[in-house]
């Protein structure tokens, strides 16, 4: 067994990745362990990032057909589908061999495999034992399946086939109208599919202000996105000419059934923490999964945990912030993350933002507020641009005027 790492992390995604490199400017000796075989974990390489790159891509693609006519701009646009996707793979390589340079930068040992914990500060690496006087856990998430309906990656697709599909889908079903399925949906509806949305809730965007989610539904669906509300897939038939999903109500009561080409299941994810070893020193998880913590601590001394297999809202952002601050904290000094002011982003668009307390949070509580919102369609840059759809809203305490929350879409 080598000299003893400071810290060990497994996993090396946005919540690893910054760990690492904050324990290394700190001076410690640090290891990384990732088993994708690449750096940035599912936001770098089959997320966030691979996703903006098509959104962006595609938001071109429908404005230069749509738009540019009537801003005197003369164009003839045509669809060359490799190329885009060539165009995102090149993003994404470029930034996980950046991680790969800011390793070497801050003498961070990037430790290729899979890690799992086999007893107090020793983690097992494909048959090699690594010992450290910290572990963290920074395995992220996966993607949460339906019950009965088996993903392919060919006509059946997670989040990660939507990222790779090699010709645009005539027909695309989405199961799920939270921020991964309407941002997938939009990218290919403007490339061409008919895309209808499956949501279990009376409305899309769980989590949200009302008021967001209302606009939102309705400027998509002026976008020719059909949404399909309170209603939850029930069966995928593959047949030879497609697929036949069913839905029912809810609540239960009559079927209906939609025709697809492709189906994106896109109920949410799920904490990675299966095979990692926690039974072997009793680290303690809910029932779905979720590593409990106090402060990223673990209920084992010296094992700390971040990022989406811990509770909280599942956002790269979020994982860093703790990553810089467990490595801080490991280090010996003041280590603080404001889980209140989280920003959160839907990058359809119109884009969404908001952060901090919807209205419904404040009425449930009982917190005194007041409310003052601007439609975009009063302001002069939006009118310039032809972008007047949507509003900025803030929400304040009514008796401190302490901001509380602010809601955006436009």
């Amino acid at each position: 067994m080598q000299n003893p790492y400071d810290v060990l992390i497994i996993g090396g995604g946005p919540g690893g990745y910054n760990c690492a490199i904050r324990a290394g400017q700190l001076g410690l000796k640090v290891g990384c362990i990732e088993s994708r075989g690449t750096l940035g974990g599912t936001c770098l390489n089959v997320g966030c990032i691979p996703s903006k790159a098509l959104l962006h891509a595609s938001e071109m693609y429908e404005t230069a057909g749509k738009d540019f006519a009537g801003l005197g701009i003369k164009t003839n646009v045509e669809l060359d589908l490799p190329t885009m996707m060539a165009a995102k793979e090149k993003t994404v390589t470029g930034l996980t061999q950046g991680i790969e340079f800011l390793f070497k930068k801050n003498k961070v040992d990037y430790i290729k495999g899979f890690g799992k914990i086999t007893g107090k500060g020793t983690v097992e690496v494909d048959g090699k034992t690594l010992s450290a006087k910290h572990i963290v856990i920074a395995t992220g998430s996966e993607v949460a399946t339906l019950p009965g309906i088996d993903i392919d990656e060919k006509r059946i697709i997670s989040s990660t086939g939507a990222l790779a599909l090699n010709k645009v889908p005539g027909k695309l079903l989405v199961i799920g109208g939270g921020v991964i399925g309407l941002e997938l949906g939009s990218v290919w509806r403007r490339l061409g599919a008919e895309v209808t949305v499956v949501e279990y809730l009376p409305h899309i965007l769980p989590g949200m202000d009302g008021e967001v989610q209302k606009q939102a539904t309705r400027l998509l669906k002026k976008q020719k996105m059909k949404f399909e509300l309170a209603r939850k897939v029930t069966k995928v038939e593959k047949l030879k000419s497609g697929l036949l999903v069913t839905t029912e109500a809810a609540a239960g009561g009559k079927e209906k059934t939609i025709e697809a080409d492709i189906v994106l299941v896109a109920i949410g994810r799920r904490p990675f923490t299966s095979g990692l070893g926690l039974e072997t020193l009793g680290v303690a998880t809910d029932k779905r999964g979720f590593i409990e913590t106090d402060h990223w601590k673990t209920n084992v001394e010296n094992i700390w945990a971040i990022g989406d297999c811990t509770h909280g809202p599942m956002l790269a952002h979020k994982a860093e912030e703790e990553g810089t601050a467990v490595a801080e904290a490991i280090a010996g000094k003041a280590a603080h993350v404001n889980y209140d002011v989280i920003p959160g982003v839907v990058y359809t668009s119109p884009e969404i933002a908001m952060v901090g307390k919807t209205e419904e949070d404040l009425k449930a509580a009982g917190i005194p507020y007041k409310s003052g919102k601007f439609p975009f369609m009063a302001n002069s840059r939006a009118r310039a641009n032809h972008a007047t759809d949507g509003f900025v809203k803030i929400l304040a305490h009514s008796e401190t005027d302490e901001i509380l929350g602010a809601h955006m879409i436009g």
